[in-house]
């Protein structure tokens, strides 16, 4: 009899007791998500810690994100999350990135610039959007229009500085959306574009000396963040990576920026980016509205890029393919291989990737320098 007793007690004390409809939901979601990282391979270093995530924080009892005082009481994930919180993660990732991109194609092809200035339409049209709704004020507007240019770190900046209080579904949409570019990005690109415009060859880009791309980030750097001191964080960072990559001297530094370190954060960042997505809070008609507004900010971005595209297309005498329109969004390089799988399939012979990365790095500087003006408006 006392075995049964202690058998209720520990049954009523568990996280079976205290599930609720909120937690199978999640659990859902996360599933699906598991299964589009691991069977659909959807950009899984981002999705799988994403999803993971996800489902921890949904745990019944598991207090992974419970915040405690002293902070070392709080839950492992909580601790860890602090890395978002102080905009460290962001600014980490954004040097890892820095390290791994070659700035090349943007300065042999001037016009990239175009394309991802173009790629940032998302992010303005949603602002004006959102900001008209009566639920949300115009810093918070800003936070989630964001989302359209396709950028977890600057989405997460800049969600900390206007609206820390929607920071998980705004850091939660962005990373999905990002992750979910093979999905989402196709579809639009060919309502836009002909057989015909999708399948231009575009000829080969010139070389790029080394002191071009040495003075590139540092000229970047000083004119933008002269211009709006706060994106100084951002493309500081990103810039401090790629000068690491093009001097040629530092070559432990830039390997440790574009491999350890960055897999270090991205575990971090993604796991407690998906921990954010509580389902008691998560399961709002608020949240499901940031993340409805956060794919049509990101559909819009796509659609702006690739209209540009036409329109070079036509101007130059169809010398440009318009796909490389939809790589101005910030995700590098998932946008750029996108709009090479999807320039291939029309043409096979067609090798859109380096073109595409002009406008795809384009849009990284695109989405900070958004943000800061954002943040120039409104902090």
């Amino acid at each position: 009899m006392q075995f049964i007793d202690i058998l209720k007690t520990m049954l009523a004390e568990s996280g079976f007791a205290a599930l609720h409809w909120q937690n199978i939901v999640m659990f859902l979601i996360a599933f699906v998500l598991i299964y589009l990282a691991i069977v659909k391979q959807f950009e899984p270093l981002l999705l799988l810690p994403i999803a993971f995530g996800v489902f921890l924080t949904n745990l019944p009892l598991a207090g992974l994100m419970n915040e405690a005082t002293p902070w070392y009481s709080s839950g492992v994930l909580r601790i860890i999350y602090n890395g978002i919180k102080s905009n460290l993660f962001p600014c980490v990732i954004f040097m890892g990135i820095g390290a791994m991109t070659d700035f090349g194609p943007l300065i042999a092809n001037p016009i990239s610039l175009l394309l991802g200035a173009a790629a940032q339409f998302g992010i303005y049209v949603t602002f004006m959007f959102a900001s008209s709704l009566p639920f949300f004020t115009a810093k918070q507007a800003a936070a989630i229009a964001i989302i359209g240019g396709a950028d977890g770190p600057t989405s997460i900046y800049l969600a900390n500085n206007l609206a820390p209080d929607l920071l998980a579904p705004i850091a939660v949409a962005a990373y999905s959306y990002m992750a979910l570019i093979p999905m989402i990005q196709p579809p639009i690109m060919k309502l836009l574009t002909t057989k015909k415009e999708r399948a231009v060859k575009m000829k080969q880009l010139r070389k790029v000396s080394k002191i071009e791309k040495i003075v590139f980030p540092i000229g970047t750097v000083l004119f933008t963040t002269l211009l709006l001191p706060s994106v100084a964080p951002l493309l500081g960072m990103l810039m401090l990576g790629n000068i690491f990559r093009e001097s040629g001297v530092v070559h432990r530094l830039s390997d440790t920026a574009q491999n350890a370190l960055i897999n270090i954060v991205t575990i971090f960042l993604g796991v407690t980016v998906g921990a954010t997505a509580n389902g008691e809070l998560f399961l709002r008609i608020s949240t499901i509205a940031i993340i409805f507004m956060g794919l049509f900010a990101f559909c819009m971005s796509t659609m702006g890029g690739v209209l540009l595209g036409k329109l070079l297309y036509h101007l130059t005498g169809g010398k440009i393919n318009p796909l490389i329109g939809s790589a101005g969004v910030s995700a590098v390089p998932m946008a750029a291989r996108v709009a090479q799988t999807v320039g291939a399939s029309e043409n096979k012979t067609n090798f859109l990737l380096m073109h595409a990365m002009g406008p795809n790095v384009a849009g990284v500087i695109g989405s900070a320098v958004a943000a800061g003006y954002f943040m120039l408006i409104f902090k």
